[in-house]
C-alpha cells in the first residue's frame, strides 16, 4: 500500500481511479501490507480516511499471517514479548495473546519482531535476549527500510532483525510477509485461483514482485515509491511489468 497506493499519509491521484476501472472489469482486490505497525481497524480507518472504502475481508496484514503461523506452528503459545506498536500489539491481544513485560522474569512463550515505531533501547535490548535464549522467534516483515514523504529513514523490521542477529548470533525462525509466499498463496486458496490469475503490485522488487515470483503469480513493479527504473532494469529479478505507477496499470487494462 504505502508507496504504491499513497506515501505517508498522501494519496496518490491517480489511486482511485485505478481502483475504480478494477471494480468497473469485476476484479477484486485485497488490500496486503508488510507493515504491521497498525492493526486492521487501524488501517481500515486510515483507508477511509484516504477516501478509500474498504472491509476486513480485504484487508491483508503481516500481523495477521504472524497469528495464523503462531496459532498453527505453537497453539499452546499465548504469552509473547512483542517488538510492535501498541496498534499492533492491539491485534495480537484481540488473537487471544497476552503481552510480556520488559522484565527478564516475565518469560513468554515466543518473540515476535515488527516494525516499531515506538522502539525504546531497554525493549531491543530484551528481545535479544530472548532470543538469546532459544525460544520461537518470528519476524512479521523483511523490510529494511518503511518508504516516507519525510526527510529521515524509518528504520523498519529488517534491520532490527539485523541488530539481533550481530548482538546474539539468532536469526528469525521465520521471517513473514514478502517475499515469502504464505499470504499470496492463502488468498489464492481463498477466492479459488490458479497462480496465473493473480498480480502483485507493489513498488519493490525485493519484497512485492519477488513474492509474486515465489507463489507462481504475476509481478507488477510501479515506480511511485523506493525502486527506481535504473535499479528495475540492474534487477536479475525483473518483474513481469513495470509501470510508473497504478494509473498507468488502469490504463492498460
Amino acid at each position: 500500500m504505502d508507496g504504491t497506493l499513497y506515501l505517508g499519509d498522501k494519496l496518490f491521484p491517480w489511486t482511485q481511479g485505478f481502483l475504480a476501472k478494477l471494480r468497473e472489469k469485476g476484479i477484486g482486490y485485497t488490500f496486503l501490507t508488510n507493515n504491521p505497525t497498525k492493526s486492521v481497524a487501524d488501517y481500515l480507518q486510515k483507508l477511509k480516511n484516504l477516501g478509500i472504502e474498504a472491509t476486513e475481508d480485504n484487508m491483508l496484514t503481516t500481523s495477521l499471517a504472524a497469528i495464523d503461523y503462531l496459532k498453527s506452528t505453537y497453539p499452546q503459545a499465548r504469552r509473547l514479548f512483542m517488538l510492535g506498536t501498541p496498534s499492533m500489539v492491539e491485534q495480537f491481544l484481540k488473537a487471544g495473546y497476552e503481552a510480556c513485560a520488559d522484565d527478564p522474569d516475565d518469560r513468554p512463550d515466543a518473540l515476535v519482531v515488527a516494525f516499531d515505531t515506538t522502539l525504546t533501547y531497554s525493549r531491543l535490548c530484551r528481545a535479544a535476549w530472548w532470543a538469546k535464549q532459544g525460544i520461537p522467534y518470528v519476524a512479521t516483515n523483511p523490510d529494511r527500510v518503511c518508504p516516507t514523504d519525510q526527510p529521515t529513514v524509518l528504520v523498519d523490521c529488517g534491520s532490527l532483525q539485523r541488530c539481533i542477529e550481530e548482538a546474539t548470533g539468532r536469526k528469525p525462525d521465520i521471517v513473514l510477509g514478502k517475499p515469502d509466499p504464505t499470504m499470496l498463496l492463502e488468498l489464492m486458496k481463498k477466492h479459488g485461483l490458479a497462480p496465473d490469475e493473480i498480480a502483485m503490485v507493489g513498488d519493490r522488487i525485493y519484497t512485492d514482485t519477488t513474492m509474486a515470483r515465489n507463489a507462481g503469480a504475476v509481478g507488477i513493479l510501479v515506480l511511485s515509491g523506493e525502486t527506481t527504473a535504473e535499479v528495475a532494469a540492474a534487477s536479475p529479478n525483473p518483474p513481469d511489468f513495470v509501470f510508473a505507477n497504478v494509473g498507468e496499470i488502469a490504463d492498460k487494462i
